[in-house]
């Protein structure tokens, strides 16, 4: 799958991109990248999502454009500051995707949008992360040094090999990914709270640090309609199922008004 051109991608202030604005959609998703990554790794899917359906990309502070900004300090500081942003765009329906720390925050967000802003969120698909009814088996990497912290992110396959490849490069990045490592090693909320909207959680079945029951547990925070998809693959599934899972998010907004 070819990316979508950098050039083409529209800002939606700080925080948000759109690689292919639509400008009457039917629908928003929004994707929020995983620990470390960026709103490139969602550009890609614009080929395969509905003609109507419009892909918002969420950028975090302290990489690539924005790296100069501080990177989050805790899972609620960077929920807040999703879901404001998100707010000029409600004019119409949205719907989220995270993958691993992406899915706790897209989680977080979805609860702000219910109870703070009055806005429903018409489906939160989670993926690569245990239900927050769960405890989540942490591997504290942010507390190892910087070659060990890698080691552990490639063991992962949660590192470009371009950027492995360019100490310069890494050098600039380890920095984001060691705080998004502090942050969702953090995350241990109490007392999680349900959402009304339809939840689909997706994970890998060799993912050696998110069972496939505890994913299931999601269905705990469900209201609604609820549903688990396993692929084949680790924690890093979704790289080869891209297609698989976009065909699946695609269908399931397809009923969506």
């Amino acid at each position: 799958m070819i990316p979508a051109p950098v050039r083409a991608v529209k800002s939606v202030g700080r925080w948000l991109r759109r690689p292919r604005p639509v400008a009457h959609p039917r629908l928003r998703l929004v994707c929020l990248p995983h620990g470390g990554g960026t709103a490139g790794a969602y550009y890609g899917w614009t080929a395969s999502l509905p003609a109507d359906v419009e892909l918002v990309a969420v950028q975090y502070p302290g990489r690539q454009d924005r790296i100069g900004e501080p990177c989050p300090q805790n899972m609620g500081e960077l929920a807040d500051g999703v879901a404001q942003a998100l707010l000029p765009l409600l004019d119409r329906p949205v719907a989220l995707f995270g993958h691993s720390m992406g899915a706790a925050l897209a989680y977080e967000v979805t609860l702000r949008l219910e109870t703070l802003y009055r806005a429903r969120p018409r489906q939160l698909f989670v993926s690569g992360h245990v239900s927050p009814t769960r405890p989540r088996n942490g591997r504290a990497l942010d507390l190892r040094d910087d070659a060990e912290m890698l080691a552990g992110l490639l063991e992962l396959g949660g590192m470009d090999e371009a950027v492995t490849a360019d100490p310069e490069l890494l050098a600039l990045v380890m920095p984001s990914f060691r705080a998004d490592l502090r942050l969702i090693e953090a995350y241990r909320p109490r007392g999680a709270r349900p959402v009304t909207v339809p939840v689909t959680a997706y994970t890998g079945d060799a993912d050696p640090g998110v069972p496939v029951p505890d994913v299931a547990a999601w269905a705990e925070l469900a209201v609604g309609e609820f549903d688990v998809r396993v692929f084949p693959g680790g924690h890093f599934y979704l790289v080869d199922q891209e297609a698989e899972v976009v065909s699946d998010i695609s269908e399931r907004l397809a009923v969506v008004r």
